[in-house]
């Protein structure tokens, strides 16, 4: 039976929902529907109640919203019209306990049945604009003030119910209110945590954890200078004419998983991936927080890198991947850049012959510059490939990275 109406509870929480809808109209159609299926049994309690202290006319008004309510929500799932369900919704729990303390004789002998209308302006800032609310706020507090005027006039002689009915009417009227208020201020706040977690997120699938925090905290530039650090550049190797010859879905599939192979070889190393263009993986260690081994670290994730893609085959012709990687060290200057789309980025002659040395380097090598090669060498086994020609650079002393000493293997 409970698993039932839960199932029944999703169902009505889905009603009038379209496809196209953004997650805060989600949330609002949802939310309005179920608090709608909430005050539905309500109504027809209270209407049972009054009808048995045989107070038919007051019976009839809860009874009368019910239906009210119902054939709106029948409407709502037909015609998806928000508007005119929510304004519906928001008129009926405004007026009918306005009615009902008028015709019980006031707010006393009704157990203060009108804060139920109260429900309205919090309905409004829930699933309308806040601006609007104050217009169903300013409504509420009229009808209070005529509840006052009018009802010695509607029912000179009040409703003459038992004390003890009006004691359990006036806390069921409070406890009613009160829950269905808490029940939106936790929906809300539950989403908002939500939201906030996307949010977070987001930015640190974009930025380093360390960049988003202070960007949230102070929205000012940020550029810092690091006096160490190691970038690495890779691209895959003839992927080009092979992008030209595989249908696109092909290429971003393969381009997805192995560049979420390289994110998840990164974050095993401490290493920050900086960014991708194309089919080119850049990554940094020393930033934005400083180390001291940035280099051996970016020297195994390159190692790792390169086994990674050799497990890859090639759909156009079956050949193993390969990638071109380019290691270089020394001082960088980073920042974000942008304000519509955040770019965590490097600068530097540094990050310049990195992006070089994976230019000028050859398949399945790990081309690396005379200072990454001092760095490496008493726990990596790198070889002399000779002077490279580089552009912008001129004549500079390349090595291989091969892989780590048999001592420190």
């Amino acid at each position: 039976m409970v698993r039932v109406v839960e199932r029944l509870f999703i169902l009505a929480t889905r009603l009038g929902a379209r496809p196209t809808d953004a997650t805060i109209d989600r949330l609002q159609k949802g939310l309005l529907v179920s608090v709608a299926v909430v005050v539905i049994p309500a109504g027809l309690v209270w209407g049972a109640l009054y009808w048995a202290l045989d107070e038919r006319l007051a019976a009839a008004l809860p009874w009368g919203y019910t239906a009210a309510s119902v054939a709106s929500l029948v409407l709502f799932g037909t015609s998806r019209d928000f508007v005119a369900f929510r304004t519906l919704q928001l008129t009926l729990i405004l007026l009918v306990p306005f009615l009902l303390c008028l015709q019980l004789g006031g707010i006393t002998p009704s157990s203060g049945v009108i804060l139920w209308s109260f429900l309205s302006p919090v309905g409004a800032i829930a699933f309308d604009r806040p601006t609007r609310a104050w217009w169903w706020y300013a409504g509420f507090l009229t009808l209070v003030v005529a509840s006052l005027v009018l009802a010695p006039i509607v029912r000179p002689v009040p409703a003459d119910l038992p004390l003890e009915a009006v004691i359990a009417f006036g806390a069921m009227n409070i406890g009613g209110v009160t829950l269905v208020c808490f029940g939106l201020l936790a929906a809300f706040a539950i989403q908002r945590e939500s939201a906030q977690q996307r949010l977070e997120d987001l930015l640190l699938n974009v930025l380093p954890g360390d960049i988003a925090e202070r960007l949230q905290t102070d929205p000012r530039t940020i550029a810092d200078s690091f006096d160490e650090a190691s970038v690495l550049f890779a691209d895959v190797v003839d992927f080009t004419p092979m992008s030209q010859r595989l249908p696109a879905r092909e290429v971003v599939s393969m381009l997805d998983r192995l560049f979420t192979e390289f994110d998840a070889l990164a974050d095993a190393e401490g290493v920050e991936k900086i960014k991708t263009i194309g089919d080119c993986y850049m990554a940094a260690a020393g930033v934005p927080t400083p180390r001291s081994d940035h280099a051996d670290a970016v020297a195994r994730l390159a190692l790792a890198m390169r086994a990674c893609a050799s497990r890859y085959l090639r759909a156009d012709d079956g050949r193993r991947l390969q990638l071109r990687i380019g290691l270089n060290t020394g001082p960088v200057v980073a920042g974000v850049i942008g304000r519509r789309r955040f770019l965590y980025d490097l600068w530097g002659d540094a990050v310049n012959t990195a992006s070089r040395m994976e230019s000028h380097g050859s398949p399945d090598e790990i081309m690396i510059t005379g200072p990454m090669e001092e760095l490496l060498r008493d726990r990596f086994e790198c070889v002399p490939h000779g002077i490279v020609d580089v552009k912008g650079k001129g004549p500079i002393e390349v090595w291989f990275l091969v892989g780590p000493r048999r001592a420190d293997a």
